[in-house]
């Protein structure tokens, strides 16, 4: 196999520019078709984007003999479904964040990746971008000393200009998307934190349903203890006002301090007084690094960025933090 074709399951908004575009900008990949349960969508998108084929059927894409490689971008209630079927079928899959609705359902995943030995990655694709590759490049250097803990806060408003829009919004249906927007986003900081700090060791958490506007909870408090010792605090509200919104993220050390916001480009770096900061261009794929990537690990030129087993991990604490609290209820 020398290129990479692929086929796209669930053609929304999350590929119009994120990732859609970036199949056919990296070496040895093309776009060759996309699906969409509403053929008329589907044929859009196709046209908009200069792709050469759409389905309304999932398995058809799966099925079409010229696609090699699968990327599903539908909500993660179907995650499981097509990535089954994908790797019954022998074509490797690329899946969208998070892995599925639950870590029972992503360790099937990789059950059936390794039954079918069938190659299987997690669009975790912050691992890939310049802003994060240059965080993980200062905590290998030591810049700010042993790290000694992380503080986590993402407070948003209800109408945060973070929360992906679609036409439907599942991202607060628990049933089709696991939980609420905690679910959407905090895959994104977890996964980060699996990256840079290794295995947690121990994790719990508290989650509420606070506003009480749908069923998803609203508020997640989470910790966790890293085998290597670091402790992390993470707050995640999405009922807050718009003049306390606030994404940020920072990492003390024994000799300074590491800031950052996960959805922004800039780090501060805090050190005997002094400050330093590294700002980074806005990219126009964001997916487009890790995706160069995948492409490399499917046509066996690169190791995986990030394999089930890790994504496996984020979905973990995910349950950890927000059932905790249901399970010793009863409820």
């Amino acid at each position: 196999m020398e290129e990479i074709k692929w086929g796209i399951i669930g053609c929304g908004d999350v590929t119009e520019v994120k990732s859609g575009p970036a199949f056919n900008k990296v070496p040895h990949s093309s776009l060759v078709a996309v699906m969409r349960r509403d053929a008329a969508k589907a044929q859009d998108y196709a046209l908009r984007h200069g792709v050469p084929k759409w389905y309304s059927n999932a398995e058809q894409l799966i099925n079409d003999p010229e696609i090699n490689a699968i990327y599903i971008a539908t909500p993660p209630l179907q995650h499981e479904e097509y990535t089954l079927l994908a790797l019954s079928k022998g074509k490797p899959v690329y899946v969208e964040k998070p892995m599925t609705l639950d870590a029972a359902s992503a360790i099937r995943m990789k059950a059936a990746s390794d039954q079918y030995n069938v190659k299987l990655s997690v669009a975790h694709y912050r691992r890939e971008q310049p802003v994060f590759l240059k965080i993980k490049e200062l905590l290998a250097d030591n810049a700010i000393g042993d790290i000694r803990f992380v503080s986590l806060q993402m407070l948003q408003p209800p109408a945060s200009n973070l929360i992906a829009g679609s036409e439907v919004n599942w991202r607060i249906d628990p049933a089709v998307s696991g939980g609420g927007l905690f679910h959407d986003l905090a895959p994104h900081q977890l996964d980060l934190m699996i990256y840079f700090f290794g295995k947690p060791k121990h994790a719990a958490g508290i989650a509420a349903n606070q506003a009480g506007v749908n069923q998803a909870d609203d508020l997640v408090t989470g910790h966790i203890l890293f085998e290597n010792g670091v402790v992390f605090n993470g707050m995640w509200c999405f009922t807050v006002s718009p003049a306390d919104q606030k994404d940020c993220c920072e990492i003390t050390g024994s000799s300074g301090k590491i800031s950052f916001p996960v959805f922004g480009s800039k780090i501060t770096l805090s050190k005997d007084g002094h400050t330093e900061e590294f700002i980074f261009d806005p990219l126009q794929h964001v997916q487009q690094p890790m995706i160069k990537k995948v492409t490399a690990y499917f046509l066996g030129k690169g190791a995986n960025p990030c394999s089930a087993e890790q994504a496996i991990l984020s979905m973990e604490l995910m349950d950890q933090f927000t059932k905790s609290v249901k399970k010793s209820t009863g409820n």
